[in-house]
């Protein structure tokens, strides 16, 4: 059978970008008593996109709307924007995937950084595209270097997330927009920002529909707690939004989702209570890291980053203790930045079962490493 498939699948491995929790469950046998690893909101969503998942129940007889038409209004309210401009699809996953299969062919280009989001690297490694990764610049995305590897390969995609996963910096909205300026016409932009709902909006760079190799991605799954209901969206010119209406699946979105994203879109409050319990909850993890004698890296995410202080076989016995002690909690993939563990923002209670365990998890690695 081999021989049936094409030569990328026969290349490739088979994997998945990242273990999910349920996984790591099933190999303990047991459930996590706190689950601050996936970036998830454990602050749940809406009360009222609850209430109209529930009366929507009913209908998912019917196929979602392929248009998306009534979500991608209240999308264009939010960000001042035409519908024409908005792409929906199954979370910035799903559009990531309609992306790459979009621009990338065998043996093209595709500039990124290494250590960031893994499921575009995921994507671009099923078309056989060329990865070509730019290192951390002190646990930022270096942009300067990104844009000169763009300059010099004039790839198909150059991917930047800001704010940054896994480490939650962010680069300022004049180094975002000079670092636009600079990379080739010919080159798309894909400005992942999925955390964007955390930072000030007189932070972020102005949208601009014109131009035409910018695509700017967003998602329902952070700061609106609807991460399982798979609802992203990507703002960009309309020729490069009409792009994907040839090769998407149209009815890919789940029609309770599309009514769920609506009507969080229309709770303000509820949006704004999360990103305070967010902060909170930030905060008092960085409490905690400094009590261990530990640093962190200043997050604009809900997550934070926290330097275990030494380096990434230290950090994954530390990962590996919390985990085994019912604590979901993941880690950055490529050094430096393994020196650190990524826990996001959690209830009191998960906070409370983060603090009891963390120094117990620091204390078992150094007496494993001798130090």
């Amino acid at each position: 059978m081999a021989k049936n498939y094409t030569k990328i699948i026969n290349s490739l491995p088979s994997s998945v970008p990242f273990v999910g929790p349920e996984t790591q469950e099933r190999l303990l046998d047991k459930q996590f008593d706190s689950r601050i690893g996936a970036n998830e909101s454990v602050f749940g969503p809406s009360p009222k996109a609850l209430k109209v998942m529930k009366d929507e129940a009913s209908s998912l007889w019917m196929y979602g709307d392929p248009e998306n038409f009534d979500l991608k209004i209240e999308i264009a309210k939010k960000h001042n924007i035409k519908s024409e401009n908005i792409v929906v699809g199954e979370g910035i996953d799903g559009l990531l995937g309609y992306l790459v299969r979009m621009l990338v062919e065998p043996n093209d280009n595709v500039v990124t950084t290494d250590g960031s989001y893994p499921t575009f690297n995921y994507h671009v490694n099923g078309y056989a595209g060329i990865l070509k990764k730019i290192p951390f610049k002190e646990d930022f995305e270096d942009l300067a270097s990104l844009s000169s590897f763009s300059k010099k390969l004039r790839p198909k995609i150059v991917y930047v997330s800001n704010p940054n996963n896994p480490m939650g910096t962010f680069n300022n909205k004049s180094e975002i927009q000079a670092f636009i300026n600079e990379v080739p016409d010919d080159t798309i932009i894909c400005l992942d920002e999925a955390y964007a709902d955390f930072v000030p909006d007189d932070d972020l760079i102005d949208i601009n529909v014109n131009q035409e190799n910018l695509i700017r991605m967003r998602t329902f799954s952070k700061a609106y707690g609807l991460a399982g209901a798979r609802i992203g969206y990507g703002i960009g010119h309309k020729n490069l939004i009409n792009n994907f209406d040839k090769i998407r699946n149209h009815f890919g979105m789940n029609r309770v989702s599309q009514f769920a994203a609506i009507a969080s879109l229309k709770d303000h409050n509820h949006l704004k209570d999360v990103i305070s319990r967010v902060k909170n909850s930030l905060k008092k993890l960085e409490e905690i890291a400094i009590k261990n004698d530990c640093k962190f890296v200043k997050s604009s995410t809900n997550f934070l980053a926290i330097d275990c202080g030494y380096d990434g076989l230290f950090a994954k016995k530390v990962l590996d203790n919390l985990i085994s002690n019912g604590i979901f909690v993941r880690m950055p993939f490529t050094s430096p930045e393994n020196r650190c563990i990524r826990v996001s923002a959690g209830t009191d209670e998960d906070i409370n079962f983060f603090e009891e365990r963390f120094p117990k998890a620091l204390k078992e690695a150094k007496i494993f490493f001798n130090y």
